[in-house]
């Protein structure tokens, strides 16, 4: 016979591991959020945090501050990288300086696919945007995505 002390304290344990596993699950799968402030500043949100396999991902690339950012092509540094720091995909863009003026965004949709054309895989990537280094002070951001079957 189990004594009743363990059992509750079973039961108290696994309601509680529960509903602590169900909040953070909660906070992980938030997107980030648009916080404007003064200088220079660089945001990427992307429409949501877990995606699946095939389903486009829209991205939002936007000057959050309040300053001219300048990036050194026409995809304004958007790069999806592997966890490894892999390039996995790059859009095609033009090589000439392009301006995001403040509160300015550009939309882009990655239809999960890899740079050569194949598709990727299950698991967790890296988007990421980064301003001219020529321009001043560069700015670098990026956000995890990650992509379920």
């Amino acid at each position: 016979m189990i004594p009743k002390g363990a059992t509750i304290c079973f039961v108290i344990g696994v309601v509680g591991a529960g509903a602590i596993g169900a909040f953070l699950f909660q906070i992980a799968s938030q997107a980030p959020t648009l916080v404007y402030q003064d200088g220079p500043s660089l945001s990427i949100i992307p429409e949501k945090i877990n995606y699946h396999l095939g389903e486009p991902v829209h991205i939002r690339i936007i000057n959050s501050g309040t300053t001219a950012l300048t990036f050194s092509d026409s995809s304004f540094g958007l790069k999806i990288r592997g966890l490894d720091g892999t390039i996995i995909y790059s859009p095609i863009s033009a090589q000439i300086l392009s301006t995001l003026s403040p509160h300015e965004e550009k939309m882009f949709v990655w239809n999960q696919t890899k740079t050569g054309g194949g598709k990727v895989f299950e698991g967790r990537y890296k988007i990421e945007s980064n301003t001219s280094p020529d321009a001043g002070n560069e700015l670098k951001k990026s956000v995890t995505i990650n992509i379920f079957q």
